[in-house]
């Protein structure tokens, strides 16, 4: 990882200070000579929220896994919910943020109160870009490069001129940007057209994969980098390095992976109570440990109003949302500076205080050992790896040798918004990586099942 304290730029021995009013700008990514400073009856960044919900890519992720497989007769969070409940999470945080920082800069012109709605539809897009079968759609893809049949592709990937390290650390992160911005065919420039704060508040990690060292976390592809770089700069993102390309986060970065860091923990231990992963006392137990003894007796004292488990958990889990909600608010506050200078380090939910600190390890480490180490989630990782694997080398096959009868039947089934056709070998598989991340669960397997013969359509 990128250490930012070292790299920051200095100019007479100050740290450059990102802005408010530039880091928070309403102009639209492929649509900038029509920016202007007319007020609708919807602000562009709540338009963004909009566009959003109502788009295929985001309705896809209902059938996109979490972490426990799709629901039989106990509904689990899949992509879809867990990026609604983010989103809601997300909101709260910004609102706490846009109040604070008015009362800070009272004379700023500064669109603080539309911090909230360009976090909100940061957490509805921060997913987007994730393949099927949960992380270990990303592990299936990376895995196919660095280790499977696409080895043999790197030399010609890189003489090429393209960046091999965009497949051998494939990240949902930079694919849910490419999404947002990429034209595919018969689409307009700019892709989703969305406000530059708001691409730039998904970019958890705003370098390249050359910069990530192997560590296998980068913000953009090679084939974004020139967009993403406009973006930042138009945006005043400190630069910290322009060869492999770095910038420090966007500052509201912090409160879309904060609003992930909240919800996922504590709804997949709210799952796996429901589905007996963990004990009703287990999960009491890890969610009243966020709070001090005196809090305890009053949060127990509330549960005795309802006999139903479910609602008394429910209850105790938006105990801790919103104590988590307000603690990281108070971490992004109080660290506003080192924020905006690039040098504030790790997320905000590492920095809350002792008693949440500790119950948030302690809930971490039971979720490893009792929750993501199950036997039903290894197995959807098991199916996802060979299934994933199969599509990439069926796909990318059948690229590499377009005009043979099988793969003219193969590509026949990718969609024409895919470049399959695309000059470079590395366009060429981004445009099959485009088609397979994009997948649900549900349609890559029956893809899978119809491919190998193992499912026929019926007469």
């Amino acid at each position: 990882m990128i250490n930012y304290k070292r790299s920051i730029f200095v100019v007479h021995n100050k740290r450059i200070l990102m802005n408010w009013q530039q880091l928070l700008s309403s102009k639209r990514f492929g649509m900038e000579k029509y920016h202007d400073d007319k007020h609708h009856d919807r602000t562009d960044f709540q338009r963004d929220y909009d566009r959003l919900i109502f788009s295929s890519p985001f309705r896809r992720l209902q059938n996109k896994t979490q972490v426990f497989p799709l629901p039989g007769s106990i509904f689990v969070h899949n992509r879809l919910t867990h990026s609604i409940e983010v989103s809601s999470v997300g909101r709260s945080l910004g609102v706490i943020i846009g109040k604070e920082l008015r009362k800070k800069y009272p004379q700023s012109s500064a669109d603080f109160e539309e911090i909230s709605s360009i976090v909100a539809a940061g957490c509805l897009a921060h997913d987007l870009g994730n393949p099927p079968f949960g992380h270990s759609g990303e592990t299936a893809i990376t895995s196919f490069f660095a280790e499977g049949k696409g080895q043999h592709l790197e030399a010609q990937v890189r003489e090429e001129g393209g960046r091999w390290e965009d497949f051998t650390n494939f990240e949902g992160n930079a694919n849910s940007i490419r999404l947002l911005i990429h034209q595919f065919n018969g689409r307009r420039p700019g892709g989703f057209v969305m406000t530059y704060s708001m691409l730039a508040s998904i970019a958890k990690y705003p370098y390249s994969a050359i910069a990530a060292n192997g560590k296998g976390k980068f913000g953009f592809f090679q084939s974004e980098e020139d967009s993403f770089k406009k973006i930042a700069n138009e945006l005043g993102m400190i630069c910290l390095n322009q060869s492999p390309l770095q910038y420090a986060r966007h500052p509201l970065v912090y409160l879309v992976e904060a609003a992930d860091d909240i919800c996922y923990k504590i709804m997949d231990i709210e799952d796996a109570h429901k589905l007996g992963l963990l004990s009703t006392e287990q999960t009491v137990t890890l969610f009243l440990n966020f709070f001090d003894e005196e809090r305890q007796r009053k949060m127990r004292h509330t549960m005795e109003m309802v006999t139903d488990i479910n609602e008394q958990i429910a209850y105790l889990r938006s105990c801790v949302i919103g104590l988590l909600v307000d603690e990281c608010a108070s971490v992004f506050v109080r660290n506003e500076e080192l924020i905006l200078n690039g040098t504030f380090e790790g997320a905000l939910i590492k920095h809350i205080s002792e008693i949440p600190l500790k119950a948030n390890e302690e809930a971490t480490e039971i979720s490893y050992k009792k929750i993501y180490k199950t036997k039903d989630v290894v197995d959807i990782e098991l199916a996802g790896h060979r299934i994933i694997g199969f599509l990439l080398d069926t796909f990318i096959t059948a690229i590499q040798k377009p005009n043979a009868a099988y793969s003219k039947l193969i590509l026949s089934r990718v969609p024409e918004q895919f470049n399959v056709g695309a000059g470079s070998t590395y366009e060429k598989i981004l445009s099959i990586l485009d088609f397979v991340s994009g997948m649900t669960d549900v349609y890559a397997l029956d893809l899978y099942r119809k491919i190998t013969g193992m499912s026929l359509p019926t007469v």
